[in-house]
């Protein structure tokens, strides 16, 4: 018998073996999941398992090892949970990026997750005046905050920093020129480019100065009867070194105010506090621009602050009362939920003594390195046991950035556990640890993959050692299949 005979023969046998479904449906496991799936649902996952066997086969792999009857429910259970898991996962994140875009930003304290949960569980008086019984406007819950954490006479939320200042410059100078200085016009994550916005909303940019260096002179020179607007944006994504100069805020604020032209900062991130006391890099607060007699500042709710992400524009009632007004509020207002999560946020700013321990990004930003050190060891330790001589562990100094914008040319000292595979590549190595039940995101350098511990708490180490046990199997098993 010829070899292609023999072959033909194996997977017939293997195709003739393979049980019905009607068969495996009548299992007594098989019942009890349609206890809690639909016959339909449980029908169809068990077909595409016994499909995946057959496909299998069909492929020409005579070594696949078909399942007993009995482990079909289990295969089925599991295709089921794979089906059935949020496309928005929890990850570990030990990239060094410590506010990470790409991995969802910052994230709430508990107070303020308790309070989105009771918002998203229940009614709520969000446009509801509980005291007059008649209609209220949803600003009143956070601008009382706002006014007495930045000094501002009025202040409104928006869906991100973007959007504040999208409306803000429509209201104020649609049609009209801004001028601001060269060297601001930034560009941020995922193509969000100054210039582009301002044409978005209608204003006309007028260009001052070069772009390390624009004096207060220039944006005087520059205004004319179609001057709408001074606009100055904190460049909190770059920043320009060597022979540097641009006007203060209160510079601009003293000539809008001789020339009777409003004036506004993007200040970006934006700090509440003075970072600096937690030892992190001075950074502009918004009070102190407020104190400058600045008309608007626009900044973010998450990044520095630590909140949801929201746009949040505070400054002179006049100007607060008409961007409210704007036909385009009601695309870009906020919900309950983040209303929510900001109010319990800045209510831990103004109620809390101790903010490092309720503000998680904060307590990441201010961690010690003793404390990293002691964390990078017990996770090397508990490695070493789990990948034997697999995978070489040590430990290594690096630098952690705050990330998102934020604090672009500043790091924070740092120390990461390094992975130097033997038996696969680093970049399978990430693979696998991505793939895990909690997929656990490192950043590759140098042919190793680098965990940085920062932002790795008690909870966070447990889910990565229990990855780690994962990867092993993985990595064992890859090597069986390999002839």
């Amino acid at each position: 018998m010829s070899t292609n005979t023999e072959k033909q023969t194996t997977t017939e046998n293997l195709l003739r073996q393979l049980p019905s479904i009607e068969k495996l449906l009548s299992l007594p496991e098989m019942q009890a999941l349609q206890t809690s799936y639909a016959r339909t649902f449980v029908t169809a996952a068990l077909r595409s398992v016994v499909s995946s066997l057959r496909e299998q086969i069909l492929q020409g792999d005579v070594n696949v090892i078909l399942p007993e009857p009995s482990e079909y429910p289990t295969l089925v259970l599991k295709w089921i949970e794979e089906k059935t898991r949020p496309p928005l996962r929890p990850v570990i994140n030990t990239t060094g990026t410590i506010t990470h875009t790409n991995l969802g930003r910052s994230l709430l304290s508990p107070s303020a997750c308790k309070s989105l949960q009771e918002a998203a569980q229940n009614y709520v008086n969000l446009e509801y005046d509980l005291e007059t019984g008649k209609r209220g406007h949803r600003d009143r819950i956070t601008e009382p905050m706002l006014q007495q954490l930045t000094g501002c006479e009025a202040a409104t939320v928006v869906n991100n920093n973007a959007a504040a200042v999208l409306i803000a410059l429509q209201t104020v100078a649609q049609g009209k020129e801004v001028i601001v200085s060269r060297g601001e016009l930034i560009e941020i994550g995922g193509a969000f480019r100054i210039p582009d916005v301002m044409e978005a909303s209608g204003a006309i940019l007028r260009e001052v100065g070069t772009t390390n260096r624009t004096h207060i002179r220039d944006y005087a020179e520059a205004i004319n009867e179609d001057t709408a607007l001074l606009l100055k944006v904190h460049p909190s994504n770059y920043k320009i070194v060597g022979f540097t100069s641009t006007p203060e805020m209160h510079e601009l604020t003293e000539l809008g105010t001789e020339r009777g032209i409003p004036t506004m900062e993007d200040l970006g991130s934006g700090a509440l506090i003075d970072l600096s006391q937690f030892g992190l890099p001075k950074e502009p607060v918004v009070a102190e621009r407020i104190e400058t007699g600045v008309d608007i500042v626009t900044f973010s709710g998450d990044k520095l602050l630590g909140g949801p992400q929201a746009g949040i524009i505070v400054g002179k009632a006049e100007w607060i009362h008409q961007i409210r007004k704007n036909p385009l509020m009601r695309a870009l207002r906020v919900d309950k939920l983040t209303i929510a999560a900001l109010s319990a946020t800045m209510q831990t700013y103004l109620f809390q003594d101790s903010i490092t321990d309720e503000l998680p990004m904060l307590q990441r930003y201010t961690r010690s390195i003793e404390d990293l050190k002691t964390t990078a060891e017990q996770i090397s330790d508990k490695l070493k046991a789990i990948f034997n001589k697999n995978i070489s562990i040590t430990i290594s100094e690096t630098q952690s950035e705050i990330g998102s914008g934020s604090l672009p040319t500043e790091t924070l000292p740092s120390v990461a556990v390094v992975l130097t595979p033997e038996k696969v590549s680093v970049e399978k190595l990430s693979e696998y640890f991505r793939r895990c039940s909690t997929p656990i995101i490192g950043r590759i350098e140098n042919d190793q993959l680098w965990f940085d511990v920062r932002t790795l708490f008690e909870n966070e180490q447990k889910l990565l050692i229990q990855a780690a046990t994962e990867v092993t199997s993985a990595i064992d098993n890859s090597s069986k299949k390999t002839p």
